[in-house]
């Protein structure tokens, strides 16, 4: 096996852009499983690390195939493993973690300090093998699509967003309608929220936002959004805010449209400080203030695989494109352009 290659998606150097090269298929430890990739797909991370911007010359190990979010089968087990077997069908949490940290022993995995992550400072899924801790597997029904499995890892941000506090019968603002905010509408219509406000400033984002559930649209490039948002829940703001842009201009709207006693969850990530009137926005509101990362390890998964096995989770219409990963730089052009939902690459 140590003499097989494969097509894998790598980042070459510490700059723009990446390379499609013949790498060494990776051989699984003891403790550790490889996976015939069957399906990836693109994540605003791999974005940044397709761009090369200042967090990714932080975070990102080169070279190293990248990519984290995926769906296969198992081609090959180690010794040690036993929790998973050869032709399981199966994707994966990308947090690597130390497991003897008082975060790990405390329920608290996903925020270990001494994480290594899947297709980011370990290689990752771009490729047509990947290997894994036995420990990190998550198992899919054989019956479900390769495309959607894929999604889970996203998916399961969007669920930790949502689930961080009380959301049924709640109003709820979201803000930030790319590909985890449209999931965020999806679970909060499957978790029995309220009015459901999406927020962008892309028509066709806020177009997806309605078929994923959302009950009203804000454009917020044309209206003030804290404004819109009191507007639409009788001009008491929204219970629930979930705030995906993670720019620093949305995050302090958000902040204003909530309502008094209301709850923020915020996962976007702001490239630049955000100032915020404390005294205002929060502290006189009674605000509570959530930083999601990641999925609660393992908590996350079983609500989500909990919500897909229902029925009651649906995400018709989210995956707009798919590509063979040769066409790696039209999928990354695309999704730069933002005129897209969830884009996938098929493996064969």
């Amino acid at each position: 096996m140590r003499d097989r290659t494969m097509r894998g998606l790598v980042k070459p150097n510490r700059g723009p852009g990446a390379a499609l090269m013949e790498v060494p298929v990776p051989v699984p430890g003891p403790e550790e499983v490889l996976v015939r990739v069957k399906a990836s797909s693109i994540c605003g991370t791999d974005l940044h690390i397709y761009n090369w911007d200042a967090w990714a010359e932080s975070a990102v190990v080169t070279p190293n195939v990248f990519g984290h979010e995926f769906a296969g089968i198992v081609e090959a087990v180690g010794e040690r493993v036993a929790n998973v077997k050869v032709g399981d069908h199966v994707s994966g949490e990308g947090h690597i973690v130390c497991g003897t940290c008082k975060a790990c022993r405390t329920g608290n995995a996903h925020v270990c300090a001494r994480t290594r992550s899947f297709g980011i400072s370990a290689p990752g899924c771009f490729a047509e093998y990947a290997v894994l801790p036995a420990g990190n597997v998550i198992h899919n029904r054989p019956e479900m699509p390769f495309e959607l499995a894929c999604l889970q890892d996203p998916l399961g941000n969007a669920v930790q967003t949502v689930l961080a506090g009380d959301i049924v019968g709640r109003s709820v603002a979201v803000i930030g309608t790319g590909a985890i905010g449209l999931m965020a509408i999806a679970v909060a219509r499957a978790c029995g929220a309220g009015k459901i406000v999406a927020v962008d400033v892309r028509a066709n984002r806020l177009e997806m936002a309605k078929r994923m559930g959302a009950d009203a649209l804000v454009n917020s490039a044309e209206t003030p959004m804290a404004e819109a948002v009191r507007a639409l829940t009788d001009g008491e703001g929204a219970e629930v805010v979930l705030e995906m842009s993670g720019h620093p201009a949305a995050i302090r709207g958000g902040f204003e449209a909530a309502a008094n006693a209301g709850r923020i969850s915020l996962l976007g990530i702001p490239t630049d400080d955000v100032p915020i009137d404390l005294a205002r926005h929060l502290i006189f509101k009674g605000i509570s203030v959530h930083g999601i990362t990641g999925r609660r390890m393992y908590e996350t998964w079983y609500q989500m695989k909990g919500l897909l096995d229902s029925g009651a989770l649906r995400l018709d219409g989210l995956v707009t494109h798919t590509f063979t990963l040769d066409r790696y730089e039209e999928a990354f052009e695309l999704v730069k352009s933002g005129n897209c939902g969830k884009v996938v690459f098929t493996h064969g």
